[in-house]
């Protein structure tokens, strides 16, 4: 997405957010990693995640970079996003080289979507569910983990490896504001999807358990403050 030219005063704007949703960043990784080290965890559900994403992991580093893949995803997630918003999509390309996308609205969701909303996983998650329900592929637990370990693994490589390079993405919010709030975005859709994939808790639960966090934090630093 192209960045247009902003008012001085927006990015020291974005500083003061930043700092403000800090706290919220904060409880959800301690939540995440509740979730993570939680008691019901099964060396089944994360047998199959860690070898889905370590086979990735040798075909990142032993074959060449599949980028044109990758910025498909990337600009389809800025038109999802740009969907989900209200908005339209009038245009989309995408190359090995880089791509982009004309919206007709924008905000820093949309913008930094593609740096914290793992594309590939979700969309192998979705039609595992739907041939599931189609066609009743019960017990294929394995196959799922396996394919969402490939694909997240996938996201966090590629999403590192564009990161050494300059993006307008980033540049146009700020790293700051940016940095904060992909995790921010990254840590609650970890949240919700992980206690699904691997039955350890109940995704409320997790959230639930994110919100006593966040209230944790926020007391924690008030208490030091004050």
């Amino acid at each position: 997405m192209s960045t247009a030219r902003h008012p001085w005063w927006r990015r020291p704007l974005r500083w003061l957010v930043a700092l403000a949703l800090s706290p919220v960043a904060l409880g959800l990784s301690w939540a995440l990693l509740d979730v993570v080290t939680a008691p019901r965890n099964r060396l089944d559900a994360w047998v199959p995640l860690g070898c889905g994403a370590l086979i990735w992991v040798v075909i990142f580093l032993m074959l060449p970079k599949p980028m044109w893949l990758y910025v498909v995803g990337h600009e389809l997630t800025h038109a999802l996003w740009t969907w989900a918003f209200g908005g339209r999509v009038s245009g989309f390309k995408a190359t090995s080289k880089g791509g982009h996308v004309i919206v007709s609205k924008s905000n820093a969701f949309i913008v930094l979507a593609p740096y914290f909303f793992p594309l590939y996983a979700a969309l192998w998650a979705g039609a595992f569910l739907v041939a599931n329900w189609a066609m009743g592929w019960h017990g294929q637990e394995f196959w799922l983990r396996l394919g969402i370990g490939m694909a997240y693994a996938f996201h966090v490589t590629l999403t590192g490896h564009v990161l050494r390079h300059r993006q307008p993405d980033i540049d146009g919010e700020g790293w700051v504001f940016s940095a904060v709030l992909v995790w921010l975005m990254h840590a609650l859709l970890m949240l919700v999807a992980l206690p699904a994939i691997t039955a350890s808790m109940a995704p409320v639960d997790a959230l639930l358990r994110a919100g006593r966090r966040i209230a944790q934090v926020v007391m924690g630093m008030a208490r030091l403050i004050l």
